[in-house]
């Protein structure tokens, strides 16, 4: 079985959420084969779980200061700020049954290959399950790496992917974010705390709880992890990834998207 491989490389957070979007709504119009998509992020992007309080967690003027784009995510979760990164996701239609009905089952699917390539590329990554019974961790944060969920990807109890999914209309969208770096001081400056002494004190137990490519290995290079991941996911699908673009429908949603939706204030920071 054959499925489509997106590199869509570095664009704006805007552009990003809208292929996104569009790929789902060509896979429910049965327009394109399962979707694995790449892509960067540039300027800087702060992604807000669909569900987050904007103006209870996210400084808006201080991203402004910091030239960083805010974008609201179909997926839910906390907010996640995209620099230094590769960023994946997966698009695929609930009926074709290749990913397991449950949830959490699926995270663990697509985990065991994102697994499968930092594995190939010497990282000692493993997923993170809670106790059976307990249910996905909160913090005081709005940070999204401060803590790992279900079936979350660290190293040593750290959390080095952070992924979110949603379902909508019969097709599933899942990414996440492989940080290269991050800007801890960056992300606490752009998010709301009660005071400074909660926000340094999170941002200290934020550094405990994450990690990054390049503090586990100073060689792999962006291009490598995308190789190894598309090896990995091919073995734990059974399929092949083949190069492609955006159909010509794809193309246009996305515009219309950008421009009607992801670059609105009314979508971005209504909530």
């Amino acid at each position: 079985m054959k499925w489509r491989l997106l590199d869509s490389g570095v664009n704006n957070a805007f552009y990003n959420m809208a292929v996104d979007e569009a790929v789902m709504k060509a896979s429910r119009a049965g327009l394109v084969p399962p979707t694995i998509r790449f892509y960067q992020w540039s300027p800087p992007g702060l992604s807000l779980g669909y569900f987050q309080q904007t103006g209870e967690e996210v400084d808006s003027l201080a991203c402004r200061q910091h030239k960083i784009d805010v974008v609201r995510r179909l997926t839910g979760g906390r907010a996640i700020l995209h620099d230094d990164e590769l960023t994946y996701s997966i698009v695929l239609n609930e009926e074709s049954g290749l990913l397991p009905e449950n949830i959490l089952d699926s995270y663990k699917v697509i985990s065991t290959g994102i697994i499968g390539g930092l594995r190939s590329l010497g990282i000692d990554a493993e997923l993170k399950s809670p106790r059976v019974g307990q249910g996905a961790p909160r913090g005081f944060s709005a940070a999204c790496f401060d803590a790992p969920s279900w079936y979350e990807v660290v190293v040593k109890d750290q959390k080095l992917v952070g992924s979110a999914q949603v379902r909508r209309q019969g097709v599933i969208l899942q990414h996440g974010s492989i940080p290269f770096t991050v800007d801890a001081d960056q992300l606490f400056a752009v998010l709301f705390y009660p005071t400074e002494e909660v926000r340094d004190r999170l941002k200290k137990s934020f550094l405990k709880k994450a990690i990054t490519i390049n503090q586990l290995t100073a060689t792999v290079t962006i291009e490598e992890l995308k190789k190894a991941l598309v090896q990995s996911w091919e073995s734990c699908f059974a399929v092949q990834l083949v190069a492609g673009q955006l159909t010509p429908e794809e193309k246009e949603w996305t515009e219309e998207l950008v421009e009607s939706k992801y670059s609105q204030e009314s979508w971005n920071l209504a909530k």
